[in-house]
């Protein structure tokens, strides 16, 4: 089923949860909404359950004007953070639960209720777990459960809030591993809220990236960390750092490095801001005449393949942060506090004026 909601707004007296958001969930995708806290995804998702109501705005379903259907009709399965599981039932209880309660017309047998509740339990790979309680169970047998409760209506979509944010990171990575491969069999359109930008690129199809009540940015994983719209978007996707300077006749200047920016080449001179991600930044030693920002060794960390570099900047003292292969970190003999040149390969400017086109990924030649 497809899901759209049409210019919503919320708010909670006066402060602003959604401010005019507009969104297609296309059916069988599954979407992450992913900001920081108090962005509004939360309150989005409660209102595409029915569970809050817009101020203005609309919510369809299929092409059908949702707004004023309540949670049973709307036909959604919700799995919250903290499981929400009925201590008192068993396991097998607590999926079959939603089906006890249907309206008796709609009701299956109690033959048919235990074969499905043993195929879901089956699904999510703990039907050998069916006779105990939810204190008896780790936190991700129980998040599993709750999934499988969720799915035990036949929902059309399914909904998701934080729904691993429980749990440690270990378990969170196997879980959305599993949530993508059961995701991948069943193609129920769902909708998954969460705070975690390496969670939101491993499982979507599609990131919704939204901060302070608005939409930022929406595109799969690869074009929202690839190609952010804004520099919240760049900065909340993994570590970044940060260039200041300013645009002007075609080029960005950002301290010693000077870089052609044909986008920008109308501005005679506004603050730009520039962005590039550690593996993006190149090092060699310092020598008189070499492009590039002059800064000091203060830490070098070996992890695997990858050499992690946090450098000093000679001009400002900011930190920079650098990733180089391992073996070339080694064939260079790298030592504390010696000096080096830091030269991003490849940043992606904003320049701060109401008339700036989007942002431009700059490639520097070597």
């Amino acid at each position: 089923m497809s899901i759209e909601v049409n210019r919503i707004a919320k708010r909670f007296g006066s402060f602003t949860a959604l401010d005019d958001v507009s969104l297609s969930f296309p059916s069988g995708q599954l979407v992450a909404l992913l900001g920081p806290s108090g962005c509004g995804k939360t309150t989005l998702l409660r209102i595409i359950a029915g569970l809050e109501t817009p101020d203005a705005g609309s919510v369809l379903f299929h092409g059908e004007d949702a707004s004023d259907q309540d949670v049973r009709e709307r036909q959604v399965g919700f799995v919250f953070q903290h499981y929400a599981l009925f201590r008192h039932m068993s396991v097998f209880e607590n999926v079959a639960f939603g089906l006890r309660v249907k309206p008796r017309a709609e009701r299956p047998s109690n033959a048919r209720i235990r074969e499905k509740v043993m195929d879901l339990l089956k699904l999510v790979q703990l039907d050998w777990l069916a006779e105990r309680y939810p204190h008896q169970l780790s936190g991700g047998q129980r998040q599993r459960i709750a999934l499988a409760r969720a799915l035990a209506v036949e929902p059309k979509v399914l909904l998701l809030d934080e729904p691993f944010g429980a749990l440690d990171a270990k378990v969170r990575k196997e879980l959305r591993r599993w949530l993508r491969r059961l995701h991948d069999e069943l193609h129920i359109t769902s909708i998954f809220v969460t705070h975690d930008q390496e969670e939101a690129l491993e499982v979507a199809d599609q990131v919704v990236l939204m901060n302070k009540g608005r939409v930022e940015q929406v595109g799969s994983p690869n074009e929202v960390y690839e190609r952010p719209a804004s520099p919240f978007v760049y900065s909340f996707l993994g570590t970044v750092n940060v260039f200041h300077g300013r645009a002007a006749g075609g080029r960005v200047h950002l301290g010693p490095v000077s870089l052609g920016a044909s986008r920008h080449a109308d501005v005679e001179d506004a603050p730009a801001v520039a962005y590039a991600r550690p593996h993006e930044i190149e090092i060699e030693r310092f020598s008189p005449g070499a492009e590039g920002i002059p800064a000091q060794l203060s830490r070098l960390l070996v992890v695997g393949p990858t050499a992690r570099l946090e450098l000093e900047r000679d001009d400002t003292g900011g930190i920079v942060e650098a990733e180089i292969p391992a073996a070339r970190a080694a064939s260079l003999s790298l030592k504390l506090g010696e000096s080096l040149v830091v030269r991003p390969r490849r940043m992606q400017v904003f320049v701060e004026r109401a008339d700036a086109p989007p942002a431009q990924a700059l490639t520097l030649e070597s």
